[in-house]
């Protein structure tokens, strides 16, 4: 069959469901991933022929996206960061949001802390996207990362290994996390925020396959990982170590009053991309209880 043939087919199957600018995207990351063809091929070959036996894996990625299912999980991997990942249903696909967050701390480390034994704490970890980059960034420092999911510390550990960092893995639930001796120059977590009440506003790629554990939480306590995150920050940042979060576009305001009500100061709240409250950076006071 025909290349763009396959394209038009694609088109014509998938155009009721997402715009056609990633339609395109879908076909080109296909080709390129199965096919290992470049996607100005079209534009060089109009003509160019698919074998029988390289069309079935076009076909099977054309099933599954109209199943909605991400085209992150069809290849096997995500982008984050200029590194490859990766990933699976059992961890969240990295987002563009949680580069910036990564850029932000790389940027504050680089600027104010000694790099050298610079220990760094990574919670709810997921694929290792947030450990690895900070640990490809900063080769003096020692990561480590904690996800309760055994399932995703198996992905995150392979992303160390073919990403050549070294990360110290932690299979632990933050929430009944007890006897912990370590204390961190810097913390970050990007734990589960999304209320009950915002499913509605989800898409059904993100509802029907990226892993509930690693999204959700009660309406009623929307904020128990950050709560528990910052009690353990309190005791686990050094004097004048910073704690980074991806939050709730919606509970910024909230946010900002947890820590205040905390040891820490210079909280900054900034917006992501799209504009929307996205991370926080707060520093625990000198005097505090490191």
């Amino acid at each position: 069959m025909l290349l763009k043939e396959i394209k038009n087919i694609y088109h014509l199957e998938l155009d009721p469901l997402f715009p056609k600018e990633e339609v395109d995207s879908f076909f080109y990351l296909v080709i390129d991933h199965y096919l290992g063809l470049e996607r100005f091929v079209l534009a060089m070959q109009p003509n160019f022929v698919v074998s029988k036996d390289n069309e079935e894996p076009l076909f099977y990625a054309l099933s599954q996206l109209k199943q909605e299912r991400p085209i992150q999980y069809i290849l096997g991997k995500a982008h984050f960061c200029d590194l490859e990942f990766g990933v699976d249903e059992n961890v969240l696909i990295p987002r563009p949001e949680t580069e910036e967050l990564v850029y932000w701390i790389l940027n504050e480390v680089q600027q104010g802390i000694r790099q050298e034994g610079l220990k760094i704490l990574d919670i709810g970890t997921g694929s290792g996207c947030i450990a690895i980059s900070l640990a490809k960034n900063l080769p003096n420092a020692k990561v480590y990362a904690l996800d309760i999911s055994k399932k995703a510390l198996q992905i995150a550990q392979q992303n160390a290994v073919d990403n050549e960092v070294d990360i110290v893995f932690l299979e632990a639930d933050i929430l009944s996390m007890e006897g912990y001796k370590d204390k961190f120059d810097v913390i970050v977590s990007n734990p589960p925020y999304v209320r009950e009440l915002e499913k509605k506003e989800m898409k059904n790629n993100v509802l029907e396959h990226e892993p509930g554990l690693a999204l959700f939480v009660s309406d009623g306590d929307p904020l128990i990982f950050y709560t528990k995150i910052t009690l353990f920050a309190l005791n686990h940042l050094k004097a004048s170590g910073m704690l980074f979060f991806e939050i709730n576009q919606y509970l910024g305001e909230e946010m900002k009053q947890l820590l205040e009500a905390g040891n820490f100061s210079e909280i900054e709240l900034r917006k992501d991309m799209f504009g929307n409250d996205r991370m926080l950076k707060a520093v625990l006071n000198p005097n505090g209880l490191s």
